[in-house]
């Protein structure tokens, strides 16, 4: 419901890439790779949204310039503290070169004839320089204010989240059981020598290795498998949806956990989808084409108080409310938010995620429950939201989110709060909190 969730989720379209070919064997176009990470590092649009476009405006680009172009951008944003400190002035050129020679995994060689020698004398420095005298904050990556914020609640642990935070996602699937059962899906992957595995907590996802090319594959045009991450499947399994059940995805977005919730419902009942952008909603119809739903009913609503929830006000079994948020616990797919991210940024979204969650629970009955998440990791748009929220609704009560996965069989140890992270869980980063209003 807001412009700042969708580049957190929304790059859940699929991780941020991995490696594309050995660098050994990889040929690389400079000019195109500075260009690219010069519009990039504007930092005024998300950059995936910036790299598509880029690409649409070079389209002569084949595969493999693709490949090495969108691993540079994303190597830099992933390690932009410290070689903003090591390649000072930061120009994109520069920022670009030593990422090659630090983390690429590019040796020296392979630049000579491609730049001057002075410019290969300073990257041998480069290549070899020592961080252990950079502050903390420039090691881990990490501006100053979100190093201090993760710290405070992280402590001894902060650098095993900062790394993990910083490599690659796996890619994630969930298996769409009105089509077809996990089981079968994980064979059928294997039978083609892709090796999928079962995540280790959701009872309904698929990891696999790498970068297939999943949007031509016959499961996923046949709607047999939709692309989420592990850690989206659990918020569904939260709510935990019944079959008849009225339901409601309150910040639907393009739809992930909407047809997950679908799913669950059997294909029964009602299920609205919830969003303030319609040309997200739009991106969720060919979804439900592949699906098979047919008890979805997707709604526009210009803003929280829109009258449709009026309307529909103590009407529904359960609600979801997977609140626009920072996104910073999806900084494994999206590493620039946590440069576009800014402590007044974080502010903004607090104070439209209480009017929201508010505004949300409205719509629940006596009896029925309402979740609300975030992929952030900071306490303020988490623990603190829910907190004010029960302060200021006495009618409703926390449940223990550790006690409802055990109930549905997941071995995920949890306290009254859902808490993941990437070192833990191998998940994104994700908070949930389950209130249900009192009979």
């Amino acid at each position: 419901m807001s412009a700042h969730k969708k580049p957190a989720r929304p790059s859940r379209r699929g991780a941020a890439p991995h490696a594309a070919a050995a660098p050994s064997d990889t040929p690389f176009d400079l000019a195109m790779a500075i260009d690219a990470l010069d519009r990039v590092l504007t930092l005024e649009h998300p950059a995936d949204a910036c790299l598509s476009r880029f690409f649409r405006d070079v389209p002569k680009l084949g595969a493999r310039d693709r490949a090495f172009i969108a691993e540079a951008v994303y190597g830099v944003l992933r390690h932009l503290r410290s070689l903003s400190a090591l390649a000072a002035p930061a120009t994109p050129r520069r920022l670009l070169l030593a990422w090659m020679a630090r983390h690429g995994g590019y040796n020296l060689r392979q630049f000579e004839g491609r730049i001057k020698d002075d410019d290969l004398d300073w990257l041998r420095q480069v290549k070899s320089a020592d961080l252990s005298e950079q502050p903390e904050a420039v090691r881990l990556e990490l501006p100053d204010w979100l190093h201090e914020r993760l710290a405070t609640r992280h402590g001894d642990d902060l650098a095993e989240l900062a790394a993990a935070l910083n490599r690659p996602a796996p890619l994630d699937l969930r298996a769409n059981t009105l089509k077809m059962r996990r089981d079968d899906v994980l064979s059928a992957f294997q039978a083609e020598g892709i090796a999928a595995t079962p995540t280790p907590w959701s009872p309904l996802g698929i990891r696999l290795p790498g970068k297939p090319a999943l949007h031509q594959h016959p499961m996923f045009q046949a709607g047999a498998v939709e692309v989420q991450d592990e850690g989206s499947q659990l918020l569904g399994l939260l709510l935990a949806p019944r079959r008849g059940e009225m339901v409601c995805d309150f910040c639907a977005g393009a739809g992930g956990k909407t047809l997950l919730l679908g799913a669950l419902m059997h294909n029964s009942g009602r299920l609205y989808a919830f969003d303030v952008s319609e040309k997200r909603l739009n991106n969720l119809k060919p979804r439900l084409a592949r699906s098979g739903l047919s008890n979805v009913h997707p709604q526009w609503i210009a803003h929280e108080r829109d009258p449709k929830i009026k309307r529909l006000a103590g009407k529904f079994d359960r609600v979801l409310v997977d609140a626009p948020c920072s996104g910073l616990g999806t900084l494994r797919r999206n590493p620039d938010l946590k440069w576009r991210q800014s402590p007044e940024s974080v502010a903004e979204l607090t104070a439209k995620q209480a009017a929201i969650l508010d505004s949300a629970a409205r719509l629940v009955k006596p009896g029925g429950r309402l979740v609300y998440a975030t992929c952030s990791l900071l306490t303020e748009e988490n623990e603190d939201i829910v907190a004010a929220f029960l302060n200021d609704h006495p009618d409703f009560h926390l449940v223990s989110a550790g006690d409802l996965l055990a109930a549905q069989g997941i071995a995920l140890e949890m306290g009254e709060h859902l808490r993941l992270d990437p070192p833990r869980h191998a998940t994104d980063g994700f908070f949930a909190a389950v209130l249900e209003r009192g009979a």
